[in-house]
């Protein structure tokens, strides 16, 4: 395997492994683990990164004059990056709203005690 299959490859890699750290993050927050999910979002964000870097390599060969070929593959390493920036949005505001839930549940708890 060479060339833009390596790449399409690496970006999928890369995504895949953010995606999978931005659903742990939530899953964290669901658990009132909050430093936790900080901690893993930043993760994916530098994955996301590695993937968003090889890329952007790919654009500039083209910008340069480069014939790139377009594949299914590539095709679908761009889809998966998209879902991923899309998906860490909104956990980031379900992770925002647990912080919210739990603080009105602490206040609760506090005010029966």
């Amino acid at each position: 395997m060479e060339g833009m299959e390596l790449v399409a490859f690496n970006i999928i890699s890369h995504v895949g492994t953010a995606k999978s750290l931005v659903m742990e993050a939530l899953y964290a927050a669901r658990d009132g683990k909050f430093s936790e999910a900080e901690a893993k979002l930043k993760e994916s964000k530098d994955y996301l990164s590695l993937g968003h870097h090889a890329h952007f390599d790919l654009i500039q060969k083209e910008a340069a004059g480069e014939q790139l070929s377009l594949s299914l593959l590539m095709m679908h390493a761009e889809d998966q990056m998209m879902s991923v920036e899309t998906m860490t949005d909104l956990v980031k505001e379900m992770i925002y709203m647990h912080k919210e839930l739990a603080t009105v549940k602490s206040m609760v708890n506090s005010q029966i005690s």
